[in-house]
């Protein structure tokens, strides 16, 4: 009878083990998951602080294309609290799609920018323009590998919920929804300028 209670007791004691295991590794990747996102957040900050610039020093060569202007300023804000609701709650796969579209059309609206801004050669040779134009651009690669490592620990996470035996606990421990992934409408599309030969 002893026997068998130091057997059942110490099998309880494994599953306990392997339960904590589990709920360990749940909060581990979700914290890694909230981690990521907060380094997308820096980025895109970043890149939304250099667009008032870029918008202003174009300005006075711009003096016609007011609507570009208007439509990057427009994009920037929309974008801005998009990442603030998303920044709030990054397991909510609604405020992660609003934030792909809304930098989208940012991305969309900076390309039209740029687009237009070849016209003007006085303005691709200012070195505000430049030194800004260098800056958004390292900033728009380090955008890239922050969403790629959001997307990586979002992707784990998910996985770990979705396998078995993780799939039974993850809801009762609060992990109930999948993560979203973040994507970007492509960019290569987005920025494709139209080419004008003589």
């Amino acid at each position: 009878m002893e026997i068998t209670s130091i057997v059942a007791l110490i099998i309880a004691a494994a599953l306990l083990f392997y339960i904590v295991g589990i709920y360990n590794r749940l909060v581990s990747l979700k914290n890694r998951n909230e981690n990521a996102f907060a380094q997308i957040e820096v980025q895109l900050k970043r890149r939304h602080d250099l667009i008032p610039n870029l918008v202003e020093t174009a300005r006075g060569y711009l003096k016609h294309e007011r609507e570009t202007l208007e439509a990057v300023t427009r994009a920037r804000n929309i974008a801005i609290n998009d990442l603030k609701a998303a920044a709030s709650n990054p397991a909510s796969a609604s405020a992660i799609d609003n934030l792909g579209r809304a930098e989208s059309a940012l991305t969309g609206a900076l390309g039209r920018f740029n687009a237009v801004m070849e016209a003007y050669p006085d303005l691709k040779a200012d070195q505000n323009m430049m030194a800004l134009n260098e800056e958004l651009s390292s900033t728009e690669n380090k955008v890239a590998f922050a969403r790629q490592a959001f997307n990586d620990c979002v992707t784990s996470y998910n996985i770990y919920k979705q396998r078995f035996p993780p799939v039974l606990l993850a809801g009762f421990f609060g992990h109930r929804a999948d993560g979203r992934l973040l994507e970007f409408a492509d960019s290569e599309t987005i920025q494709a300028a139209p080419r004008i030969e003589f």
